[in-house]
């Protein structure tokens, strides 16, 4: 790799330009409200009132404490990787055993709408129609995993956190609810001018952290298609797309989102397949996300005993539901 950046420099320079291009102008305007608006949250006792509000929900669909709403709702709201960040600060809070954790991480990792519908349908298929339709598939993707995974760590020594209800707590949900939140803001004690300016500092370190796997990524891909190794690294996806009967056409294409999923959701929608077979790769890879966004959530849950493995099984998974779910939304 170190050799490969000597010999083709310039286009390892371009490559990276075209990475921090897309987090200057996309990542970092569009993640950087939530990622404060998340700690700002967490230090007021938002979270923990949410929590109990949603306990009766969340538990019994997903097996998960009640906070997990915030982070399905914040992952939806700003895509890859919020809901890591918040799932890793859950964990270390101690609002969530491991499991539970892992379990959030397995149907709460879901691109944000407007990617989908912008980016993706917009911008790359050129049909703001086809954008719904993906939806679709994505999101009910992520929910069967959701339920699938509810059965995961069932024997798992942990018990099962109840700290958004405090053992004891008497009362209407929406009282108890408001304790929580008033227990939970006394417990920070920060004044909300420090919470403000923790909530900007902590934001932007994780970002700059962002920031460095996809220049990363970038540069990684741009070399392996110079030096021939996609070429012969994507065989046996050739193989698995023959015996599925899909367009060779696409295995650039899902080689590339195996690893980021920009480059690989737009590959597909410019190769020679049909629509739909180029809608179900584009769904798959952006359920799968590439390993740029795995490592920035092994990042941002580094310093946490939550593993990564239940959450590729899971990314695994989302993309083929979401790859088979596809032909039902889009037809043609």
């Amino acid at each position: 790799m170190t050799l490969a950046l000597v010999l083709y420099s310039h286009a390892a320079f371009q490559a990276a330009l075209q990475g921090l291009e897309l987090f200057l102008k996309v990542v970092f305007p569009s993640l950087l409200p939530f990622f404060i608006l998340s700690e700002v949250m967490l230090a007021l006792g938002v979270v923990h009132f949410l929590g109990v509000l949603f306990e009766p929900l969340m538990r019994p669909l997903f097996n998960v404490p009640g906070a997990g709403s915030f982070v399905m709702s914040m992952g939806l709201a700003a895509g890859y990787p919020m809901d890591a960040v918040i799932t890793g600060k859950f964990r270390r809070a101690g609002m969530c055993t491991r499991v539970e954790a892992e379990r959030l991480l397995a149907f709460t990792n879901t691109a944000d709408p407007l990617f989908i519908f912008g980016a993706v349908a917009v911008g790359m298929f050129g049909s703001p129609a086809l954008g719904a339709r993906m939806a679709a598939a994505h999101y009910l993707s992520a929910l069967l995993v959701g339920l699938v995974f509810r059965f995961y760590g069932r024997h798992d020594p942990e018990r099962p956190s109840r700290l958004a209800v405090p053992p004891g707590s008497r009362g209407p949900l929406l009282l108890r609810a408001f304790r929580e939140l008033r227990r939970a803001r006394q417990e920070d004690g920060r004044p909300l001018g420090q919470v403000l300016g923790d909530s900007v500092s902590e934001s932007v370190k994780t970002l700059l952290m962002i920031c460095g796997f996809i220049l990363f990524f970038s540069v990684l891909i741009r070399v392996l298609e110079i030096t021939g190794l996609a070429t012969y690294l994507s065989l046996p996806l050739a193989a698995l797309f023959r015996l599925l009967g899909l367009d060779l056409s696409l295995v650039p294409a899902a080689f590339a989102g195996l690893l980021e999923i920009d480059v690989g959701a737009q590959a597909a929608s410019q190769s020679s397949a049909p629509l739909v077979q180029q809608v179900m790769v584009a769904g798959a890879v952006v359920a799968w996300s590439g390993l740029s966004v795995h490592g920035q959530v092994a990042s941002v849950l580094a310093g946490t005993d939550i593993r990564m493995k239940p959450y590729a099984l899971a990314r695994l998974l989302h993309a083929s539901l979401a790859a088979l779910l596809t032909p039902l939304f889009v037809s043609g």
